[in-house]
């Protein structure tokens, strides 16, 4: 019925299935988390979007190696000058949210 090619494939395409639900599921908890974090600094995110820019692997506090994801978006703080944030992301929790020195208006 099967044979072993089969199965491999199979296998490969319900993996790569998963990576990219997974990594949906992140980028919205990425998303949310700028969002969150330009409404305590009372700045404006720009685009209402987070785009990923680097994808490694990091061993964890636990001693397991997980995908460390920096996912980056745009802010104003008066709408003449863009600056970047970027979120760090160890798995799907957010480690850190940075934004870049601005001005203050």
């Amino acid at each position: 019925m099967f044979d072993l090619t089969s199965v491999f494939w199979l296998m490969a395409i319900g993996l790569i299935i998963y990576y990219w639900i997974h990594s949906l599921q992140v980028k919205e908890i990425a998303y949310a988390a700028a969002r969150r974090h330009c409404e305590e600094m009372q700045v404006q995110m720009l685009d209402q979007n987070v785009y990923l820019r680097r994808l490694w692997f990091k061993r964890a506090e636990k001693g397991g190696f997980y995908f460390w994801r920096a996912f980056y978006f745009e802010f104003t703080v008066s709408g003449e000058d863009r600056y970047i944030g970027r979120v760090l992301m160890l798995s799907s929790r957010v480690s850190t949210v940075q934004l870049e020195p601005h001005r203050l208006h």
